[in-house]
């Protein structure tokens, strides 16, 4: 004989007018089957986003909260290292927009539950819902308007940035381990069986499939399908199609400023910031010279490159390009997510390493004499410092440094993030590497 099955817990009375009231919420495209294959295709973007995220912060800011949550250095390769993982970091977070958003409007009516807490179990799932939406929300929109190096803040991006990650994740695993059981049972009652359905064939999810699922977890009733359903104007693949289109469109336009190319110009998100030079200087870049604080009169003659190690060492721009030169083809990538490749003439840094009496491994503290903004200085660690493509750059695409791409001299170093290229370079300080 069949379990009696629990009757339908009363709606509370007296919910505030509005969308507390269940019937407020009547598209009969949302229920639990929607809401989870939206994550299950939201999920593997969260996933390398994160995981390149974390890199990111291990090439760019490896001690973001004041210690080292990383036990390794940073490679000096390959090449292209910093531009792959950037690239998948904003690639894949940007085409997880759209689907966030589709979530979210999925599982709107749960942010509107009355009363807000039903039971324990029920009050865990806020928390996660609230974590989740409220992390997702503050990462993803610090991170879009970075890419454009636009800050409406006070804070500092990369901790904040950090920080926030951590919240996300944590709410999505919270949030995960809840609604697991209502997800295999969507899948379970209805496979992909919606996808084949017609605008005409758009039925509504039952209420009491939804609360039956709910109950398994939380033993009160809770649901996303709508009880007083409208008609559908739109069906679940119409939608579904509609998210991923946009997705995909969003993913091409950051793989654009990655690749570069022919494919350059979809690159539609890459910030605006050029040099004003022309010719072989002009290619992207975030930080002008005036916007460093950098004028002709910090370049001029007198201009000295200082090594500093078991010997002090002065250098005129005239006797470095007296010294042996190295030209390599190398990208910079920059944390935005784009990557420009130019061809570096310069001295390598390790042989710099040995003009200051360092003749085994060595790190280096550079730099620059740049009066604003952030990054003015940079450590490189010895197998940065080893690289023989590691340069101090004189030269860019057969030609003098423009001001603004670090004229006299700037640093590239492979697989490094842009904005630790240090520009406008006045003082490298080599020692030998200390433990840790």
């Amino acid at each position: 004989m069949p379990a009696a099955r629990r009757p339908p817990l009363p709606i509370p009375e007296n919910p505030p007018p509005g969308p507390f009231r269940r019937e407020f919420f009547a598209s009969p495209l949302r229920g639990p089957w929607l809401t989870s294959i939206i994550g299950s295709s939201l999920l593997p973007l969260i996933v390398i986003c994160a995981v390149t995220g974390f890199l990111s912060h291990a090439a760019y800011d490896p001690r973001p909260a004041g210690f080292s949550l990383y036990f390794f250095n940073w490679p000096s390769g390959p090449t292209y290292l910093y531009s792959v993982t950037q690239g998948l970091h904003v690639i894949t977070g940007l085409a997880a927009i759209p689907i966030l958003l589709a979530k979210l409007w999925s599982v709107i009516p749960k942010l509107f539950e009355w009363p807000p807490v039903l039971s324990v179990a029920h009050g865990l799932e806020r928390l996660a819902l609230a974590m989740l939406v409220g992390g997702a929300l503050f990462v993803f929109f610090t991170g879009v308007l970075n890419i454009q190096v636009y800050y409406a803040w006070s804070f500092s991006f990369i901790p904040a940035h950090y920080y926030g990650s951590f919240v996300f994740l944590a709410g999505l695993a919270l949030h995960l381990g809840v609604k697991a059981p209502v997800i295999f049972r969507a899948y379970r009652e209805h496979g992909l069986a919606p996808l084949h359905q017609r605008l005409d064939s758009t039925l509504a999810e039952s209420p009491e499939s939804d609360r039956m699922a709910a109950e398994a977890k939380t033993g009160e009733e809770t649901t996303t399908a709508p009880v007083a359903p409208g008609p559908p104007t739109v069906s679940r693949r119409g939608l579904l199609g509609l998210v991923g289109a946009t997705s995909l469109g969003l993913a091409v336009m950051a793989a654009a400023q990655v690749i570069g190319g022919p494919l350059r110009p979809l690159g539609l998100l890459v910030p605006r910031g050029r040099s004003v030079g022309s010719g072989p200087n002009d290619f992207q870049i975030n930080k002008t010279a005036a916007a460093a604080g950098v004028g002709p009169a910090d370049v001029g003659g007198d201009w000295r490159l200082v090594l500093e190690g078991p010997r002090r060492v002065e250098l005129s721009r005239d006797e470095l390009m007296a010294m042996p030169q190295a030209t390599h083809r190398l990208p910079i990538a920059c944390v935005e997510g784009w990557t420009t490749v130019q061809s570096w003439t310069g001295v390598p840094i390790r042989d710099l390493a040995r003009m200051a009496g360092i003749e085994g491994p060595a790190q280096v503290l550079v730099e620059s004499f740049q009066k604003t903004g952030g990054f003015t200085s940079t450590t490189l660690s010895p197998n940065k410092v080893a690289n023989p493509r590691a340069l101090l750059a004189l030269r860019v695409n057969g030609a003098d440094l423009s001001l603004d791409h670090g004229f006299p001299a700037r640093i590239i170093v492979p697989a490094l993030p842009g904005v630790r290229n240090i520009k406008w370079v006045g003082n490298m300080a080599f020692s030998a590497p200390t433990e840790a």
